[in-house]
């Protein structure tokens, strides 16, 4: 296979996983709706994922501190996935498994959502971030892939899962981008129109 033709396959790969994720739309704004009725409230949106799922966490973040394609107030959200010394910290101290749920413990409200994501839904340290949302009270809108994984049967309440349709990290990954920018934007549209 040339060059060419491995690329023209990920394009259609990556075009297929998109629109098989569209049947995810009725969910999605569902998340609209519940993250931005909680940001209206006062509430904020702690974001963690590891590798590329935390630089989607940051992107978040980044979308709705900032702007998304809008002026209009910053938001509040923290990506858990920035501060090198509170990682290193937890981590030596305590267990890598830990780094995203000290923090949740430290900073999380009751009314406050946690977006985790994690393309298998198996990250242990994302699991873990789960569990100490619910022990503050707290709502996660949970980004997953192939199976769900152990996080899929963590969730309840008024707990959301997207999980994208696809079993490969990438197709996976670029799917949960495109649900990143749905959510900025619904968000952006439902409470300054």
């Amino acid at each position: 296979m040339s060059s060419t033709d491995r690329i023209q396959a990920h394009f259609a790969e990556s075009i297929a996983a998109k629109q098989q994720s569209v049947q995810l739309a009725p969910q999605l704004a569902i998340a609209v709706e519940r993250l931005s009725s909680a940001l209206k409230d006062g509430a904020k949106i702690l974001s963690c994922g590891n590798g590329g799922s935390a630089g989607d966490a940051q992107h978040f973040s980044a979308e709705l501190l900032n702007r998304f394609e809008m002026e209009r107030p910053g938001l509040p959200a923290v990506a858990l996935t920035t501060d090198s010394s509170t990682l290193t910290a937890i981590a030596n101290d305590y267990a890598y498994e830990q780094i995203f749920a000290k923090q949740v413990e430290a900073l999380a409200r009751p009314g406050d959502w946690l977006l985790a994501i994690s393309t298998s839904g198996n990250s242990p340290n994302v699991v873990a971030a789960i569990d100490a949302a619910h022990r503050k009270s707290a709502s996660v809108l949970a980004l997953t892939g192939r199976d769900g994984g152990s996080i899929a049967g963590k969730l309840a309440g008024e707990d959301i899962e997207l999980r994208v349709p696809d079993q490969r990290t990438a197709r996976i990954q670029e799917v949960h981008l495109l649900i990143i920018h749905c959510l900025c934007d619904g968000i952006d549209h439902t409470l300054f129109g």
